[in-house]
């Protein structure tokens, strides 16, 4: 009897697990899936046409790595090198700040400091990474934290591989890792608005930066390695 009852408690229990998981769309993810016949390894399951069905989960963080002005010529291949908009529950975490970029096909990329210096290979492969600051590992940890979901997006899908790329290089679960391509392409119903267009068309449009979750990371009050 005893037996019989512990087994219905069980059960129950079982019940309303699934039933919470449910009720909060805690169903699991896909396990990243990158394609590797796109030109950033852009998710197979979880891109920027989908995400919206996949945004507000608890066991998932969102990052938009571009930089809130960015000193590359992106306009000149049809992007935006302001961060005009970005999606709802995306923290801006600038890829830039975070590694050494590859060579990308624009001019006038950021070179300045970061915390992470990232030698890639001609495949896109990274060939070595070294820590610049005592605090690098922690930023890291703290901004994309390894038990959770991480989802990254950008402009045109590079920066976001390229964290991808860096993260796993320095042990994340690459399948929990999911690069759904680029933000300049999202037509869902959870873009906000960051560049303000006054109806002055003799004004000039600004960036209302205050309106992003933005990670600042204040590079002369961490403590260089090399120093």
């Amino acid at each position: 009897m005893k037996f019989k009852k512990a087994i219905s408690f069980l059960l129950a229990v079982i019940i309303v697990l699934s039933f919470a998981a449910c009720a909060s769309g805690l169903n699991e993810l896909p396990k990243a899936d990158p394609d590797l016949d796109s030109m950033f390894g852009v998710d197979k399951n979880i891109t920027i046409e989908n995400i919206d069905e996949y945004l507000n989960r608890d066991d998932t963080v969102y990052r938009d790595m571009r930089m809130l002005s960015d000193p590359a010529d992106y306009a000149a291949i049809g992007g935006d090198a302001d961060l005009s908009f970005s999606i709802k529950g995306f923290k801006i975490v600038p890829y830039p700040f975070i590694g050494s970029l590859q060579a990308l096909p624009v001019d006038n990329a950021y070179t300045g400091e970061c915390l992470y210096t990232v030698e890639w290979n001609d495949d896109g492969s990274i060939a070595s990474a070294h820590a610049n600051y005592a605090e690098s590992e922690m930023a890291l940890k703290e901004l994309f934290p390894q038990d959770k979901n991480i989802v990254l997006t950008c402009g045109g899908g590079g920066y976001a591989g390229m964290t991808r790329a860096l993260l796993i290089y320095l042990g994340w679960d690459e399948t929990k890792l999911y690069n759904i391509g680029g933000s300049w392409e999202y037509k869902g119903d959870n873009k906000f608005e960051i560049m303000v267009y006054p109806e002055d068309a003799n004004d000039a449009n600004f960036l209302a930066t205050w309106r992003a979750d933005y990670a600042y990371i204040q590079f002369d009050k961490l403590h260089g390695l090399d120093d």
